[in-house]
């Protein structure tokens, strides 16, 4: 599809030769309120202050993405020379490359930004473009990464509440295929983003350029559709996953403290000579006390994980509620300059979170200490 821009149409649905040039950042007027003349959204924000808060959070943001990109790609490096025998590592793998691709994304969007922000003459107007290419997925794969993150702590609270009927129960096989439907039911319909927004060449005479563009389908069932989506993709997945991590590490924590109880019991009747008829506790087996320990620490990870995601989402989740509450609050609105700007500094938590995954699990797991160590060659140098 082309566009032909011209000074004189002021009905055209596309913007104006002075909206291109003096201001890359033009964003299309919203179509779902009868609107047929685009105009430069700007909200709350001037020009002014946006172009300055921007070049910061583009760069504050591509620093966190480098460390999450370096940072997951060492736990896939890592778990990739553990194996996938323990359920544990399949999930955790899968957490770690979602978080590598969610990192990538980010990436792309910043550059586009950036280049645009520079006016650097693209083929394409990044700041759109990037949305359809990079932004609305990782919109979607924020929401996986929160249900891999749910499944995680559903599956060890499982093992800890009933830790024999589900050691036979999840299986490296079952925690594949769970990660799989995850990713299928939660990334894939991502991309129905291109039924509710389009791609579009634009040419303009006066630069004697074409370059691509979107905007949004312009048709009652594209606005109802985006409607529909953005509540159940947008709102109710992320929101229900986000519950079951808390409620989960509400119930990790508990099991924790009951354990610690029990260990400093065991200790006690130990140190005072206890007979295990007196003491039931006392009469483990070492092996017994090994196993609990090990299991203690995997709780304690994943504990420390789902912390950390809790803490790092509860920004995405207020985004979310402003999307829902507020008229006009998305990138095409009147409000997209604070769109964009809040959407920088909600995004920052999920790649700040896979950058710290790494140190908990070289803290917490001597498997992957060990491996990482060699790895990268650490105990050579103390050698």
């Amino acid at each position: 599809m082309y566009v032909h821009l011209s000074e004189k149409d002021n009905t055209t649905r596309y913007p104006t030769l002075d909206q291109m040039t003096d201001n890359p950042f033009y964003l299309w007027e919203d179509h779902s309120k009868d609107s047929s003349v685009i105009t430069l959204a700007s909200g709350i924000l001037s020009d002014e202050q946006f172009y300055i808060i921007l070049p910061f959070m583009i760069y504050t943001s591509q620093l966190i993405n480098n460390c999450a990109i370096i940072a997951n790609s060492l736990i896939i490096a890592v778990n990739i020379k553990l194996g996938f025998s323990e359920p544990s590592n399949i999930s955790l793998t899968a957490l770690a490359i979602c978080d590598f691709t969610l990192a990538v994304l980010f990436t792309w969007t910043n550059l586009c930004n950036w280049l645009t922000y520079h006016s650097v003459r693209l083929p394409f107007q990044g700041a759109n473009v990037s949305f359809l290419t990079g932004g609305a997925q990782s919109a979607f794969l924020s929401t996986t990464i929160a249900w891999i993150t749910a499944f995680i702590s559903f599956e060890r609270c499982l093992c800890i509440l009933v830790p024999l009927k589900m050691k036979r129960l999840i299986t490296p096989r079952v925690t594949f295929v769970a990660m799989l439907m995850i990713i299928l039911l939660t990334f894939c319909p991502s991309f129905s983003i291109y039924m509710t927004y389009k791609f579009v060449w634009v040419f303009n005479p006066h630069l004697n350029v074409t370059i691509l563009n979107t905007i949004p389908v312009n048709s009652k069932f594209a606005i109802q559709f985006d409607k529909i989506s953005i509540v159940i993709c947008g709102v109710i997945q992320p929101l229900l996953a986000f519950s079951i991590v808390l409620i989960c590490t509400v119930l990790l924590v508990v099991q924790l403290r009951k354990i610690s109880s029990w260990r400093l019991s065991v200790t006690s009747a130990k140190r005072q000579w206890v007979q295990p008829e007196e003491n039931p506790a006392a009469s483990l087996s070492a092996a017994e006390v090994r196993i609990s320990r090990k299991e203690e620490r995997l709780v304690r990870m994943v504990v420390a994980i789902a912390t950390i995601f809790i803490m790092s989402y509860i920004p995405i989740c207020i985004g979310l509620f402003c999307g829902v509450l507020i008229d006009r609050f998305d990138l095409y609105g009147v409000y997209s300059r604070i769109y964009i700007v809040s959407g920088y500094i909600v995004s920052l938590g999920q790649p700040i979170s896979g950058s710290v995954n790494i140190l908990i699990y070289y803290k917490m797991a001597s498997k992957f200490r060990s491996v990482f160590r060699r790895l990268v060659r650490l105990d050579r140098q103390e050698q």
